[in-house]
């Protein structure tokens, strides 16, 4: 069975290392956290999955979901630290979280991938206009 996953946008992070950056200064102990105002129905299925993060209408990185609480009457969801980069995958821009099967999760990127976030975002488009990527 494939794991259930969210991705959100990476509000006003421009890059990869933008997000990496703002995410490692909320880490402590292993994990950081990521709030939101409303907690997912289907939290518990969430749980061993990832928060595929979306930059520049592209997925770009997961983040491995640890579990989720509350705080402030708000949603916290706890993730591991540490981003790992994926096949970046257009994904159109949303506001809050949307649900993402675990068959439809880009895989990650292994040596010597070449990020398509690398590329400009024109050509990614025109890329995946065609079915190239």
């Amino acid at each position: 069975m494939h794991p259930l996953h969210i991705t959100k946008v990476a509000f006003g992070c421009t890059s990869l290392d933008v997000l990496a950056e703002r995410l490692d200064g909320r880490a402590q102990t292993g994990e950081t956290t990521v709030g939101t105002r409303y907690k997912p129905k289907r939290a518990d299925e969430l749980v061993g999955g990832s928060l595929f993060w979306i930059i520049k209408h592209q997925l770009v990185a997961r983040s491995k979901i640890l579990g989720f609480d509350e705080a402030e009457g708000r949603c916290v969801i706890r993730v591991a630290s540490g981003l790992i980069p994926v096949r970046t995958y257009p994904k159109r821009a949303h506001q809050g979280w949307r649900y993402l099967p675990g068959t439809d999760a880009p895989p990650d990127l292994v040596d010597g991938d070449v990020a398509l976030g690398e590329l400009p975002p024109r050509l990614i488009s025109e890329l995946a206009a065609l079915a190239l990527i």
